[in-house]
């Protein structure tokens, strides 16, 4: 059974790859990554790259304006791949597709955790929780979803 979490770090792989050689041809790419991760979802691999790529130049223009102090240039590069993974899954992916936002949220801090920075999860959070703050699929609710369980995670520490 295909495991949704490996799918989005296939996903993010892949991106980072082609984003650091744009040269490659993603197929090659995509290709090589399944063969190594048996256990992703290709559909949803392709699906996911093939939207984030569609819908770059916005996803890339919601975290500019919502990380100003970080051009986009800067930003490294696993950071930026999760961030534009998660953004697309929380806006532009098919609303009967589309993950609960605290799904998309989390699975992105997670990865940025795994393959990031130091500080890429907590960046990758601030960047993801403006954007979906001042987007148009905000629920005010979720905001006491989101402080109920960095409470209990604080409690626990």
């Amino acid at each position: 059974m295909a495991n949704r979490h490996q799918s989005r770090i296939c996903a993010m792989q892949s991106l980072y790859e082609f984003d650091l050689r744009p040269s490659a041809k993603l197929t090659e790419i995509l290709n090589r990554n399944f063969t190594e991760k048996p256990n992703t979802d290709e559909d949803f691999v392709k699906n996911t790259i093939s939207g984030v790529i569609k819908h770059t130049k916005e996803i890339d223009k919601l975290i500019a304006d919502s990380a100003p102090e970080w051009p986009l240039e800067q930003i490294a590069r696993v950071d930026k791949n999760v961030l534009r993974i998660a953004v697309f899954e929380l806006l532009y992916e098919d609303k009967d597709k589309r993950v609960p936002p605290k799904v998309a949220i989390d699975e992105a801090v997670e990865i940025a955790k795994n393959f990031g920075g130091e500080n890429s999860s907590k960046f990758v959070n601030g960047v993801l929780g403006t954007i979906y703050r001042h987007s148009d699929v905000y629920v005010k609710e979720d905001d006491n979803k989101f402080e109920n369980k960095r409470a209990k995670s604080k409690n626990a520490e």
